[in-house]
């Protein structure tokens, strides 16, 4: 039986990376991005096994046509990457609310839309596996990523509950959290950058020059992420979370071990929180 993944946002960035190593594996690949023409290529590479189509994941009706589309050509869905979204570089201030509101419809919204549309097919053929792209700005944030890291925050959350809600299904659910990987998200229109209030010069200002100058530099190599990710996906024991690259496994350590020591830190005040034991 060929296996088949759906994937969104697959005309660049790790979502074309993605569809390549699944063709490389043998799968069927549903390969869905806003523009069809820029999936014209990765269809020819393996027509027979490609099925590309227009999808806008604001709209849940093309998700609904996509899923139908999907299993009318393949008969069935194995694996959903959930990886369309784009990043935003900005102060929380200088982040207007229609802003706030696009980006949380795209990168968190879009993604329980295709799930939600994938999931009874997964139901029905009692397994599948959910792989929710998130970032390593999911475990932690800095100045200038607000409004990112928390379209990335709510669908770790989502993905944990996700998890325990369908494996008696025989469904998995996989988190990724790439640090900085050569990808065009940079230099493709996958990063927005929100007008400057010069009162955040120093704390968003290292951020806003960061992400301007780290196009071609970032440290990860994307064809390894995609083969990382297929070897998890393929695994008995696929982990609820993956970090890839260096950045995002030592900053998650990181972040981890400053919350530990918090938690110790305060924990007698934290115990102190409950109500007493009356005594007689």
């Amino acid at each position: 039986m060929t296996r088949t993944v759906f994937i969104t946002g697959a005309s660049a960035g790790f979502g074309r990376h993605f569809a390549e190593e699944a063709l490389r594996l043998g799968y069927n690949v549903v390969a869905t991005a806003r523009r069809l023409d820029r999936l014209q290529a990765l269809a020819a590479q393996a027509p027979d096994r490609v099925l590309p189509l227009s999808v806008d994941v604001d709209r849940p009706d093309m998700i609904a046509s996509a899923v139908e589309a999907a299993i009318r050509r393949f008969g069935r869905i194995d694996v959903l990457i959930n990886n369309a979204g784009y990043g935003l570089v900005g102060a929380l201030e200088e982040t207007p609310a229609e802003e706030w509101q696009a980006v949380f419809r795209t990168n968190l919204f879009g993604a329980v839309e295709t799930t939600r549309a994938v999931l009874p097919v997964m139901r029905a053929q009692r397994s599948g596996m959910i792989v929710n792209i998130s970032s390593m700005g999911g475990q932690l944030s800095f100045a200038g990523f607000s409004a990112y890291s928390a379209t990335k925050f709510a669908l770790e959350g989502l993905s944990e509950a996700l998890a325990d809600e369908v494996r008696g299904f025989g469904i998995k659910v996989m988190i990724v959290e790439p640090g900085a990987f050569r990808t065009d998200f940079a230099a493709g229109g996958a990063l927005r950058h929100m007008p400057v209030i010069d009162a955040y010069d120093d704390s968003v200002g290292p951020t806003r020059a960061f992400a301007h100058g780290m196009d071609a530099t970032q440290p990860g190599d994307p064809v390894k992420a995609a083969r990382a990710v297929f070897q998890a996906i393929v695994s008995d024991n696929p982990p609820l979370r993956l970090a890839l690259g260096n950045d995002s496994l030592d900053g998650i350590r990181a972040h981890a071990e400053a919350v530990l020591k918090d938690l110790k830190d305060w924990e007698a005040v934290s115990r102190g929180a409950v109500f007493e034991a009356e005594t007689a």
